[in-house]
C-alpha cells in the first residue's frame, strides 16, 4: 500500500461521494430501470432483469463472455491505491459470476486543473491489478469532468455450465461472506478528517484507530477475489454476489430476491474491519449507508436490529467480498480453505423459505 503523498491534493477532497457509496440507491435504480422496455434476446443469459453482478452473453462453442463496468470518485487519497481498488473493484463482478477475466477498457473522468501526472498514478495503479489477475487493459475513454473518475469495463469469459449468478439460491444453504465490512465508515472517516499524516479532526474516539482502520481497508479492497471465486466453484456454490455499494444487507436482499428464497442473517458472525465500530460512533457514516439502512426496512422482517447494527450491515462497501450460497456441510470446508489463504471469511447466515428477498436480522 503506498503512503499518502504530504504535498498533492487529497483526491477525496475533489469530490462530493467516496468509491461506491456514490451509487444511486438501490430504490432509485429499481425505480429508473422499470421505466424503460429493455430488449431480450436468445443468447442474452444474464440482463437486467435479476440485477446481477455482470451481463452474460451466449458463444457458440459452449462457453459465455461476461460483461461488466464500475467506476467512481477517489475514495482514498494516494492516487495509486485508486486505481489498484477501482481495477479490484470492477474485475470482482466478473470472478462473481465465475468467470476469468481477459480484456479491459478505462473510463476516466478528470479535471483539466488536476495535475495529469496523479492521473498516471491512477492508471499505473489499474495495470498492477490487470497483471496479478491476468487481464490485459487494452484501451478506455477519458472526458473533461469537474469531479475526478475512475473505473473499468472488465470482460470475461467462462463455460456456461460454470457460471454462477445471483438467482439459484435454495432453502436450506449456508451463506459465506470472504472479506470483512465496513470500508465505506472507513474511507468517509478519511474523507472527513486531516490528512493521515497529521491526525485526524475528530479527537479521542478516532485518534490512532483511523490509519489502522485506513490500512486494513485498502489492504481488502485491493484484495482480488479470485481466490474467494476458485473456492466458491470447487464447494459447489449455487448462487454468488458481490458485496458493494448496497452492502451486505442490500445484496443479499437483492440475491434472495432473484433466487426465490428469504434469509436469515447473523450479525454477530458478519466479520468487521479493524475500529469500524468507533469510527461509526464517532459519526463517520456515509450518506449512501444511510439511505441503504433507510430502505432496508422495506425487507428486515422480524425484530429489527438496533440502528447501530444496521448502519453496520448497510455500510456501503467498494471492492467488497463475494456473498455465496452454499450447502451447510461444504460451508466451513469453504471458510476453511480462504482462512487458510489470509482471508478473512466467515458463514454469516443461511437461507430458508419464506418472503423472496426478506431478511431476518439476529444481534445476539
Amino acid at each position: 500500500m503506498s503512503n499518502p503523498s504530504t504535498t498533492a491534493p487529497r483526491l477525496t477532497a475533489l469530490s462530493h461521494g467516496a468509491g461506491c457509496a456514490c451509487k444511486l440507491s438501490l430504490e432509485e435504480l429499481q425505480g429508473i430501470l422499470a421505466g424503460v422496455t429493455w430488449p431480450a434476446h436468445d443468447d442474452l443469459l444474464v440482463g437486467l432483469a435479476s440485477g446481477d453482478d455482470a451481463a452474460v452473453w451466449r458463444q457458440p462453442d459452449g462457453r459465455v463472455m461476461v460483461a461488466t463496468t464500475d467506476f467512481f470518485t477517489p475514495l482514498v487519497d494516494d492516487p495509486r491505491d485508486w486505481g489498484r481498488i477501482a481495477a479490484t473493484n470492477a474485475v470482482s463482478d466478473v470472478y462473481a459470476m465465475g468467470a476469468t477475466p481477459r480484456l479491459a477498457l478505462n473510463l476516466v473522468g478528470w479535471p483539466r486543473d488536476l495535475d495529469f501526472d496523479l492521473l498516471r498514478e491512477v492508471l499505473d495503479g489499474a495495470v498492477e491489478v490487470a497483471a496479478d489477475a491476468g487481464y490485459v487493459i487494452a484501451g478506455g475513454h477519458s472526458i473533461d469532468s469537474v469531479e475526478p473518475l475512475f473505473g473499468q469495463v472488465v470482460i470475461g469469459d467462462a463455460d456456461e455450465v460454470d457460471v454462477l449468478t445471483n438467482a439459484s439460491a435454495v432453502p436450506g444453504q449456508a451463506i459465506v461472506l470472504t472479506k470483512p465490512i465496513g470500508t465505506g465508515v472507513v474511507t468517509t472517516a478519511l474523507k472527513r478528517s486531516e490528512p493521515l499524516h497529521e491526525g485526524p479532526r475528530n479527537g479521542a474516539a478516532a485518534d490512532g484507530a483511523l490509519a489502522v482502520a485506513y490500512r486494513a481497508a485498502v489492504d481488502e479492497m485491493t484484495r482480488l477475489n479470485r481466490d474467494a471465486a476458485r473456492i466458491a466453484r470447487e464447494q459447489q456454490a449455487t448462487a454468488a454476489t458481490d458485496v458493494t455499494g448496497f452492502g451486505l444487507l442490500g445484496h443479499l436482499h437483492r440475491l434472495t430476491s432473484a433466487s426465490g428464497v428469504a434469509a436469515t442473517l447473523h450479525a454477530q458472525q458478519v466479520p468487521l474491519l479493524p475500529h469500524v465500530g468507533e469510527l461509526l460512533d464517532a459519526g463517520f457514516v456515509p450518506g449512501g449507508s444511510q439511505r441503504n439502512a433507510e430502505q432496508a426496512g422495506r425487507f428486515l422482517t422480524g425484530e429489527l436490529p438496533s440502528e447501530r447494527t444496521r448502519l453496520l450491515l448497510a455500510d456501503a462497501q467498494t471492492s467488497g467480498g463475494l456473498l455465496f450460497t452454499v450447502d451447510v456441510d461444504r460451508a466451513e470446508l469453504a471458510v476453511a480453505a480462504l482462512t487458510a489463504l489470509g482471508h478473512d471469511a466467515a458463514v454469516v447466515g443461511g437461507t430458508h423459505e419464506g418472503t423472496p428477498g426478506q431478511l431476518r436480522v439476529v444481534e445476539g
